[in-house]
Formats: C-alpha cells, structure tokens, sequence
C-alpha cells in the first residue's frame, strides 16, 4: 500500500503554454477520462487536479456546482476531470474514486473533496478516514485494500501526470484548458464565464 501523506496541497513551478492542441488534449489515453456533459459539446473544459488541494476543493465545492448548472447540465460544456496528483495520498484518493467505478466516480470524487479536511489533512493515518469514506460508495475493506496496491491504476495516473506536465507544462493545481486555451485567472464563475461565453456565442 502506499506511504500515505499530504502535501501543502499546491505545487507552483512555471507557466505553461497559454494554449495548447486541442487534438493533443483530448487523445485517448489508457485511462478514460471521468467527465461529466455531452461528448460533443461547443466547449471542453479540462481540469487537472490532485485531490488534497485546497484549492482544487475550493472550486469543486464552490465553483464548479454554478457551472454546472449554467452549461453542463444545458449540454453546453463538456467537464473533464484528470488527475495530477501532489502525493501519495492524492493519488490514493484518486485511485478510490476510480475503483468506484461506473456512475459512483464522480460522487466518490465530490464526496472526497466536501470531506477533504476529514482525510487529507487529519492527524496520525489517513487510511481509516478513507476506509469509512469508501465505504459508503461500498467499499469492502478487501476491495479498498485491492484498490490501492492496483499498480497498474497507480501507473496509469503517474504517467497521466507525467503527460500533463511534459505536454502541456502543467506544474499547477488547479489548471483548467478551456477548449485548449489555458484559464490564467483565478477560477472563478466570472473567469469562466469571460472564456466561455463568447466561444458558445462563436466569436
């Protein structure tokens, strides 16, 4: 199992390119990618995020509800979540989500980030923290355990990490690509909705 400990939830190296090939972003990878909305929405919106960054839950508990309620649930932006884990603990968060499985990832990843402060940041070993919150998206304490000795999962997300900073100079959590172009605000709803808007109004 992994040396499970969180990082200050933020890596900060460089600046990255302000736009990157959107063909290149969004090739097929041996990792689906965990998104929510239409595959063939006007807009794609990419967010790479490493589960113990307070940033990361700052938006996906504040932010992220409003835009989905004004483009994602309208069939206007397609979401996609992608790990870029800080730690070891991130990516074991990461790799629960996933074991999930199915229609349960993503509220195994909201669940995770509304309770971040429960296990990320908890005094002593995070694993029961994580047990009891896997256990509710049914988890057994066998396959919990299965789940984070599955090497080829952790690989999987390691090299997707890897692609994201070698490829598009991600060395930040949270980054988001909006149709390829990278959002240097602070990600805000207003942030969103200046890059968003006038792509959906095709200007």
């Amino acid at each position: 199992m992994l040396a499970l400990s969180a990082s200050d939830g933020f890596a900060q190296k460089k600046t990255g390119p302000s736009e990157v090939p959107v063909e290149e972003l969004m090739k097929a990878t041996d990792l689906a990618d965990v998104a929510i909305g239409p595959a063939d929405a006007k807009v794609t919106v990419v967010e790479y995020a490493s589960m113990t960054c307070g940033h990361c839950q700052k938006f996906a508990t504040s932010v992220l509800p409003e835009l989905k309620k004004k483009y994602v649930e309208t069939g206007k932006v397609r979401f996609v979540m992608r790990e870029f884990p800080l730690d070891n603990l991130a990516a074991a968060a990461s790799m629960l989500a996933r074991c999930a499985g199915g229609d349960k990832v993503i509220p195994m990843v909201e669940t995770l980030y509304e309770k971040q402060a429960d296990w990320a940041f908890t005094q002593g070993n995070p694993v029961p923290k994580l047990f009891d919150i896997a256990k509710q998206a049914g988890f057994t304490q066998e396959s919990f355990d299965k789940c984070l000795t599955d090497q080829k999962l952790l690989d999987q997300i390691t090299a997707g990490r890897t692609r994201a900073s070698d490829t598009f100079g991600v060395s930040a959590t949270p980054t988001f690509f909006i149709n390829g172009k990278r959002l240097t605000e602070t990600p805000t709803v207003a942030a969103f909705e200046k890059v968003i808007d006038p792509l959906l109004a095709g200007k």
